[in-house]
């Protein structure tokens, strides 16, 4: 096959990967809708109408809020947070294009640019991330087109890249706040032009009002908002789901629980090498790993590490993998090493070939709990198990007030306990620790009997991530039974 073949169908079948990838069964869920911030987002943009646009919610900007209410066809639930799905997933497609930009713009050959699209189509993170409707795709998006658009100016300046990338930056901003970090490429290639500079951030700020108004046209919501989110963030105000962060190390946590998870093992072993052969020559790569590490040893400090708070910076390790992967000679060994690279990707793409774990849950729960049964649940999931055409005395049992006394009672009368996911006994709750352990040493008089768990990540045990990269669309579920019945 000639190589100008090769040219055009190499491009094409990455498209159908990544099309594929990013859409393969974005309606996930069996109709039930898990993930908190889609629902929250869902919710806002319900609300609205064209005689009020305010959002009544201000963790995010109101762009993707916008763009959801101007394009959903039927206004209501359902369809929303089908339309926040599809939007998150045209950006993430967006974002593969761009990649491959970069990657044409720095490594050596386009073979190379090609394998670091590759890499990055399968990323699991990535994949993950498309198939919420939150505003993780068009973070990842704003990043990438900022660094492609800063390799552009620092070759050759052009008026309308600097406008492209206010807006995109703008666009950012009216998504979430902490894309003021996205700014930094542009910055670093328009330095030290600091009329260029202002230029830009003036701009950038004129889009961030146009796209996000009531910001400033509601600025005591906004600014209350950002009080409480930083206060989170900062670990000053304490929240139940936040406990799994005491005594976190920065920087440490992140390479433990996250990136193994969202990249593979793989990937993280061949960017470790790749460090060994940046070259020294060209330096554009640079504009790539300084606001990279930036925005790593800003995010990595804060008291929270969710997951999602390093999605922009995924992509840094299949960048670096591809300077290793250059070095190998051998095609063959090439080709072995990069299908292992993306067999996690792979391999995290059967999360969505079953129903929902949590359906699954509940049909084996309607076919083998006699009815009437009385249930110790938890509360503190968005949705607990969708239990359904059964008659059943559930108490979700809110172990973020714990009362001891209450539980007690409660084990002596319940005939089962359903855990739904990680999300309390795997936080640093010392109330709860005793409950736990016997429970699952079997000294609370209960039996586990029925064990529903998805593993999505190869080589690994997703349950032992950071918890926000299962309990949203893939917990696990835990049945105990009363010894005595």
């Amino acid at each position: 096959m000639s190589s100008k073949i090769l040219r055009y169908l190499i491009p094409c079948f990455l498209i159908l990967l990544t099309l594929f990838t990013r859409f393969y069964k974005l309606d996930w869920g069996n109709g039930y809708y898990f993930h908190p911030d889609e629902n929250n987002m869902a919710s806002s943009v319900l609300q609205m109408n064209f005689q009020n646009l305010n959002p009544h919610f201000f963790a995010y900007g109101q762009f993707p809020l916008y763009l959801t209410f101007l394009t959903t066809p039927i206004h209501d639930f359902n369809s929303i947070t089908l339309i926040l799905r599809f939007w998150s997933a045209i950006f993430s497609c967006f974002s593969v294009l761009f990649f491959y930009l970069v990657g044409k713009n720095i490594f050596k050959s386009q073979t190379s640019a090609f394998i670091f699209t590759l890499l990055i189509i399968f990323t699991p993170g990535f994949i993950q991330l498309s198939h919420f409707g939150t505003t993780e795709s068009i973070l990842i998006f704003v990043f990438i087109i900022n660094i492609y658009l800063s390799l552009k100016i620092s070759n050759k300046f052009k008026l309308k890249y600097l406008i492209l990338a206010s807006l995109i930056s703008g666009i950012g901003l009216a998504t979430k706040i902490s894309t003021a970090f996205f700014i930094l490429p542009i910055s670093f290639s328009l330095f030290p032009k600091f009329k260029k500079l202002i230029i830009f951030i003036l701009l950038t700020l004129l889009f961030f009002f146009v796209f996000s108004p009531y910001n400033f046209i509601d600025f005591s919501s906004f600014l209350s908002s950002m009080k409480y989110e930083i206060g989170v963030a900062s670990g000053q105000i304490p929240v139940f789901y936040t406990h799994q962060f005491i005594s976190t190390v920065p920087y440490f946590f992140q390479f433990q629980k996250i990136f193994p998870y969202t990249n593979g093992i793989p990937i993280l072993i061949f960017s470790l090498f790749g460090l060994f052969f940046l070259p020294r020559k060209s330096k554009k790569y640079l504009l790539v790993i300084i606001p990279s590490l930036i925005f790593f040893l800003y995010q990595g400090q804060l008291f929270v590490k969710w997951t999602r708070f390093m999605a922009p910076i995924f992509f840094i390790f299949p960048f670096l993998s591809i300077y290793f992967l250059e070095k190998i000679k051998v095609n063959f060994f090439k080709i072995i090493l990069i299908i292992i690279a993306i067999l996690p990707g792979i391999y995290f793409l059967k999360t969505y070939s079953k129903s929902d774990i949590r359906v699954q849950a509940s049909d084996w729960i309607n076919q083998n709990i006699p009815q009437n049964s009385k249930v110790i649940s938890e509360s503190g999931n968005v949705i607990n198990i969708p239990i359904k055409d059964s008659n059943f005395d559930i108490t979700n049992f809110d172990f973020y007030q714990f009362d001891q006394n209450q539980l007690d009672s409660l084990v002596k009368k319940s005939d089962y306990i359903f855990i739904p996911s990680r999300r309390v006994f795997m936080n640093n709750f010392s109330q709860t620790q005793d409950y736990y352990s016997k429970l699952f040493s079997n000294q609370l008089g209960f039996s586990q009997i029925k064990y529903f768990f998805n593993n999505n990540s190869l080589f690994l045990n997703s349950e032992k991530a950071e918890e926000t990269w299962s309990v949203f669309d893939n917990p696990t579920i835990r049945i105990f039974q009363k010894n005595n019945l």
